[in-house]
């Protein structure tokens, strides 16, 4: 698994097992740390200092924006409809729609969860682990469950 010569890495990144990434076509932000086993793609942006956990997927079409934390696992997906083919035929990138996703500054996303795609979420918002976002999740939220309902604000916890 490459890191290939088109991804921008900003000053400092930390990546511990280059050998066992795979990274193309994006940007990833100063002071950001990747772990083992993540896959970030074409037209993906990841701020800086930011912490993205071994066996995570970014897929095309993901903004991360500054010192957010990605848990172990988690998948973000940019097809709400995937199909392998089209009128008899493998889809190509011509056949569908990249549908974006933001993840705005500050924002905790636990181990193994699903970020559908189309949605945003808000400032320093808390994702559960293993929570599937379908919606957007306001600023300051913490969101748990299948699928993912606010269950709480992260400054009446003190987080």
């Amino acid at each position: 698994m490459p890191i290939e010569k088109d991804v921008r890495l900003g000053k400092d990144v930390k990546i511990p097992h280059p050998e066992l990434v795979n990274l193309y076509g994006c940007s990833i932000g100063d002071e950001t740390k990747i772990g083992s086993f993540v896959e970030i793609q074409k037209n993906a942006k990841v701020g800086a200092r930011c912490k993205i956990s071994s066996h995570t997927f970014i897929c095309e079409g993901v903004t991360i924006e500054d010192e957010v934390f990605v848990g172990h696992g988690a998948m973000f997906i940019n097809d709400r409809y995937p199909r392998s083919a089209v009128g008899g035929r493998l889809k190509t990138e011509t056949d569908w729609k990249v549908s974006a996703i933001c993840v705005k500054s500050g924002c905790s996303i636990g181990s193994s969860a699903t970020i559908m795609c189309g949605v945003t979420i808000g400032k320093s918002a808390m994702i559960g682990a293993g929570a599937v976002v379908t919606q957007d999740v306001p600023d300051y939220s913490i969101v748990a469950g299948v699928p993912a309902k606010v269950i709480g604000d992260v400054r009446k916890k003190g987080v």
